[in-house]
């Protein structure tokens, strides 16, 4: 079967989602996972969006926001931002968030705010290149009960610490989550171009989980910033399924993932 990169992505953070689950996703490419595991085997999902639309299915393609009318036109119900993070996230409701990142560490740490040339005096010099902002990532990464990370495996993104933590992962590691008191439970996957990487139960540390098809755990190491360790059970992660692919498109119906 022939596929990307990035519809394999989008598939194996799909399938990261069970069926009944209240979840919530970014725009872009965590929007499109979601619903694509509403389209393929998680039918009575709960999906919701950063911008407090429930329960729709999106029409005509990949919504451009959180309010498109692509998402919005056959919603359940409509409420806001303040009702979607500040109660039914922070209050620990939600099973599943996917967020995305531009820089991420080994302890999950996500950077979406800026990047810069000496971050150890980002304090004192303005940043070399200024990102999008974490939106709603940030509520999402601290009260999800369970968070998926999706990143372009590249070794500028994958750094040993980010430059600036826009959405808590681990932090330093091991219980230093706990000692801050984040209701949610911390990211449980970082779904990459190439592969997977899930945290060490102790240490928090990201380990390589599995591969794609197309990659190799040497690739993958060669594309990380940092002493990436292999977990005892990694193995090759299973292609798409003609169904999932059909799926997947469906949803994609402008061939957005197809293009890269």
């Amino acid at each position: 079967m022939n596929y990307t990169r990035q519809e394999m992505m989008a598939i194996a953070t799909g399938r990261e989602i069970r069926d009944g689950e209240l979840a919530i996703f970014g725009v872009g490419l965590s929007m499109l996972a979601g619903y694509f595991a509403q389209a393929c085997h998680a039918p009575r999902v709960r999906a919701m969006t950063e911008g407090g639309i429930y329960g729709s299915t999106p029409i005509g393609g990949l919504p451009w926001g959180i309010e498109c009318n692509r998402i919005s036109a056959n919603a359940t119900s409509f409420t806001n931002g303040l009702d979607a993070l500040g109660f039914m996230v922070a209050s620990g409701r939600c099973d599943v968030g996917i967020i995305g990142a531009a820089q991420v560490d080994r302890f999950g740490n996500v950077n979406t705010t800026a990047i810069w040339s000496h971050p150890d005096r980002k304090h004192l010099e303005p940043p070399k290149t200024r990102l999008t902002g974490s939106g709603g990532a940030n509520d999402i990464a601290c009260g999800a009960k369970r968070v998926v990370i999706m990143a372009t495996h590249e070794k500028k993104r994958f750094a040993e610490r980010v430059d600036y933590i826009s959405s808590p992962g681990y932090l330093e590691g091991g219980t230093a989550r706990e000692h801050y008191g984040f209701v949610g439970g911390g990211p449980c996957a970082i779904v990459t171009t190439l592969g997977i990487l899930r945290p060490d139960p102790q240490s928090k540390e990201f380990l390589l989980d599995g591969w794609f098809a197309f990659s190799s755990p040497q690739e993958i190491r060669e594309h990380t910033g940092w002493e990436l360790r292999t977990a005892a059970h990694a193995a090759l992660i299973a292609e798409p399924s003609e169904a999932e692919l059909a799926a997947l498109r469906k949803v994609d119906v402008t061939g957005m993932l197809r293009r890269g």
